[in-house]
């Protein structure tokens, strides 16, 4: 762990035009990674959960056109405040892709860290690859040092209004309530607009099943503020 955390300390990652840093004393260590998408308002979406002045944005059932930060989520009865559609995961290069992610460094919920990014870099199969993240959700059943990496059909948890109530899915979600599909070709099942980061998980990704990190707080680069609005 120590070589990674050097390699870490010392080098930037160049995409486009910017350079992605390491930020000195931010939050660094070794965790572990499972996978979500239930639709659900985001909850640094909330004013009250971020540090900043822009929480994260949140989508009408389309999942495109913005809501106000005010509007109830999805997934409580009567809520029409939804994760926008292209907050999921893209890649840059073979070795490389941009994400969103619920996290928590303390275990369950933990606001304190909204909107910050983080270069997670991957060990077991998927060695050699790295994502770089922002943080938009947190959860009451996260552990510490945990990041559940936002992949449409992947499972919706503990949520299971969200996506029943956006795009009439079943009740459980596509697949299966925790895992989501099981395969490339069951991503058909979603709306097309969600298919994308459905086909990242089986070809990125690897269909790795909950793949172990080591992380670092970096700066956050427009790619995924861009998307959020959000800056910590």
């Amino acid at each position: 762990m120590k070589s990674v955390f050097a390699f870490l300390a010392f080098c930037s990652i160049a995409y486009g035009n910017e350079n992605i840093s390491p930020i000195i004393n931010g939050v660094s260590g070794y965790g572990t990674t499972t996978r979500y998408w239930d639709c659900c308002k985001p909850s640094c979406a909330w004013k009250e959960n971020v540090q900043t002045a822009s929480p994260v944005r949140s989508c009408a059932a389309d999942g495109v056109t913005g809501v106000n930060a005010s509007v109830k989520s999805g997934c409580d009865d009567g809520g029409t405040s939804y994760v926008c559609n292209n907050q999921q995961p893209w890649v840059a290069s073979n070795s490389l892709a941009y994400g969103f992610v619920a996290a928590s460094f303390s275990g369950g919920t933990d606001n304190s860290k909204c909107c910050i990014c983080l270069q997670l870099d991957f060990t077991g199969s998927l060695s050699g690859k790295s994502m770089i993240v922002q943080v938009t959700n947190t959860g009451s059943d996260l552990g510490t040092n945990h990041f559940d990496i936002q992949m449409p059909g992947s499972g919706v948890g503990i949520f299971t209004r969200g996506c029943y109530s956006q795009w009439n899915a079943p009740w459980s979600g596509w697949g299966q309530q925790y895992g989501g599909v099981s395969s490339d070709s069951e991503c058909y099942q979603l709306p097309s607009q969600l298919q994308s980061g459905c086909h990242f998980r089986f070809n990125w990704f690897q269909n790795a099943d909950n793949p172990q990190v080591n992380f670092q707080q970096v700066t956050c680069p427009s790619a995924l503020t861009s998307i959020t609005g959000c800056s910590a």
